[in-house]
């Protein structure tokens, strides 16, 4: 599915643009008169097979104007790299972020589409000599190639992870300052911030990808606040209830978060937006 594209299907998500922006943002477009709030974030933000994410739900709740940046599949570089979403969250009077995975940035081994964040471009030669049985003519996607680079060795892969760590953390300061008005950094998953760990050969882990408690705990200075939601098991259990998708989006729509753990998000954040107000 492109970006163009999303308009069509079950749920019409009445695409729009903002000022000077590249990107193409969920609408209905909002005035951008104060006071407002902004979020920023990825798939959860941008409420993809929902009918009303996490930020509609905030707007209903306050009152106040929400403007959804959110993007599918969004690393910090989109946000980061855009001069309008920049000025518009220093201008909203909170503006929220989303946690987003540390695979969909650019960095010293690999570089990702500057708005498609999880579209891989191209590797620099550092990782083409760590990696030299890989051809990575055959990757479109950070997380094919990443998963791939894993289980041909979890050894050497152990550098590409800190990297991408390390990037993360200093792409999020770096964002956070940029904000000079008050922000929430948004940790919304399945699960808790997780202490670094190494499973080997397995699985690349859990979304946010990379994101640890420790790397959670350096950035918490530059924000206002930070708010973590881990959905309560009966929002879990109601899996796609009340989603909108057709069939063939059924797989993808079961791996995320539905509108019981929306609601969850949205009453949570309202209560830190009203301890700042």
């Amino acid at each position: 599915m492109t970006y163009d594209a999303l308009g069509q299907g079950p749920l019409d998500y009445l695409p729009c643009r903002y000022g000077t922006s590249k990107l193409l943002f969920r609408g209905p477009r909002r005035e951008l008169k104060e006071p407002y709030l902004s979020f920023i974030g990825t798939t959860e933000t941008y409420g993809k097979f929902i009918e009303t994410p996490f930020p509609a739900l905030v707007e209903k709740a306050t009152g106040l104007t929400c403007a959804n940046f959110g993007q599918i599949n969004a690393g910090i570089d989109a946000f980061s790299s855009d001069p309008f979403v920049m000025d518009a969250a220093s201008g909203s009077d909170i503006a929220v972020i989303q946690v987003m995975g540390a695979q969909n940035m650019t960095n010293r081994f690999y570089a990702v589409h500057p708005r498609r964040n999880d579209r891989f471009v191209t590797t620099a030669s550092l990782l083409r000599t760590i990696y030299r049985e890989v051809d990575f003519s055959d990757f479109h996607f950070n997380k094919h190639m990443l998963n791939c680079l894993k289980q041909t060795s979890a050894e050497r892969f152990a550098a590409v992870r800190q990297e991408l760590q390390d990037a993360w953390s200093a792409r999020m300061r770096l964002m956070l300052k940029r904000i000079t008005g008050k922000s929430i950094v948004l940790w919304f998953a399945d699960h808790a911030p997780e202490d670094e760990s190494d499973d080997g050969a397995g699985d690349l882990g859990r979304d946010p990808l990379f994101v640890t408690r420790q790397m959670m705990d350096e950035i918490a200075p530059y924000c206002t606040s930070v708010v973590e939601v881990v959905p309560s098991k009966n929002a879990l259990s109601r899996g796609t209830e009340g989603m909108i998708y057709d069939d063939m989006d059924v797989v993808a729509a079961s791996g995320m978060l539905g509108p019981a753990a929306h609601a969850e998000a949205a009453e949570a954040l309202c209560n830190a937006i009203a301890a700042l107000r």
